[in-house]
């Protein structure tokens, strides 16, 4: 593709979420395979991104019947959370994002420069198409009941495993959750185990929950069973109802010596998605820096 005499075509929508929920699904490979389409019949099976100045983004988008497929990527050159994505394509062409709060709802507002392939509309159409469909993903997610997170991480299988559940290094990776975050109890298969974390009173919450598998190095169930709340383990009512027997799977796939950890959360009200989704990400990647000291 070529440039244009500088013509920019500018598409927005005003989205039912928060900017920090906005910004994550925005921004997180997980998720932009899951949005980053402009009809039903095309998809994109994998993304890279690395959110920085400097930094690069690539993605592929096919036809979901393989007739035609291309990379879409460029280098980031102004970044401030929240508020501002900056960019140019591989083409040289800038693209300008800006997230805007409006209470609990943020307006996206995409600027793009145009190419010479196409006409102007049709760009308008297809950019438009692809900020809709991140719009509707981001206002249904919640009522979604389950996640799934993967990473790729440069360290043996086995290495990744034990960094992951040793207490200290537990504590290191999870408090992206909570500062706090901790565990106590046991990883083996059968056992009853813990998650707290105190809040900003010193009030203790969690999760009671119990493994209900543990393969070493391969692969960890996670049942959750109920809550902690001051300090108390609840595990009968209307609300812990909801989230009993939710799954929180780990899976350790060997990749020629490199390790691909993928979570899935299975169950569970989804009360909690925009929290996890923006939480998981960066603990992973924290996992990630461990692991690979």
């Amino acid at each position: 593709m070529t440039t244009t005499d500088k013509i920019s075509v500018t598409v927005e929508a005003v989205i039912k979420a928060p900017v920090e929920k906005v910004w994550a699904l925005w921004s997180t490979p997980e998720h932009i395979i899951n949005w980053n389409t402009a009809s039903p019949d095309w998809h994109t099976p994998w993304s890279e991104n690395d959110l920085r100045v400097g930094g690069k983004f690539a993605s592929r988008m096919e036809a979901k019947d393989g007739s035609f497929g291309f990379e879409f990527g460029g280098e980031y050159t102004k970044v401030e959370e929240n508020k501002l994505i900056e960019y140019f394509m591989s083409d040289g062409r800038r693209v300008e994002v800006v997230f805007t709060p409006e209470g609990d709802f943020t307006k996206v507002t995409e600027t793009f420069d145009a190419e010479t392939q196409n006409p102007v509309e049709m760009q308008r159409g297809g950019w438009q198409a692809i900020l809709d469909n991140f719009k509707k993903y981001t206002e249904t997610i919640d009522t979604l009941k389950s996640l799934h997170f993967e990473i790729s991480i440069n360290t043996p299988v086995s290495k990744v495993y034990d960094t992951m559940l040793a207490e200290n290094t537990y504590r290191e990776w999870t408090a992206e959750f909570n500062p706090t975050s901790r565990y106590k109890g046991s990883w083996d298969k059968g056992s009853k185990i813990l998650f707290v974390g105190t809040d900003e009173k010193g009030n203790e919450g969690g999760m009671v929950s119990t493994i209900k598998e543990n393969i070493p190095n391969k692969f960890v169930s996670i049942e959750h069973l109920g809550f902690i709340q001051d300090g108390v383990e609840v595990t009968t009512g209307p609300h812990v109802e909801g989230w009993k027997g939710a799954l929180e799977n780990y899976t350790f796939n060997d990749d020629n010596g490199k390790t691909t950890l993928v979570i899935d959360m299975i169950g569970g009200t989804g009360e909690y998605n925009a929290y996890f989704m923006v939480a998981w990400p960066k603990a992973l990647k924290k996992l990630k820096a461990i692991c690979e000291k």
